[in-house]
């Protein structure tokens, strides 16, 4: 089943999350990999940040996404890096 199929399929998921996912979806690499800031994808989508916020967890929580924090040379923290499955 292609990753739409899964995601839709998917009952208990909210349609935050799975907007959220096919937003990130769109902007990932080759590899599934993007890094858009919570204010970039809130801005982009017309949604709260904190609404995207718990799209993310709700992702994260169903075994769509990976979140990894990354961080600057000088410890303070950037965007994350959001591996899409």
């Amino acid at each position: 089943m292609s990753y739409f199929g899964t995601i839709y399929a998917d009952t208990e998921l909210p349609s935050r999350a799975r907007a959220v996912y096919m937003y990130l979806r769109d902007r990932a690499d080759s590899e599934g990999k993007c890094w858009p800031g919570i204010k970039t994808i809130a801005s982009d989508m017309s949604l709260s940040r904190s609404t995207v916020k718990r799209a993310l967890t709700d992702l994260e929580q169903h075994g769509y996404l990976q979140k990894i924090p990354r961080y600057r040379d000088n410890g303070s923290s950037t965007s994350n890096l959001y591996s899409v499955q």
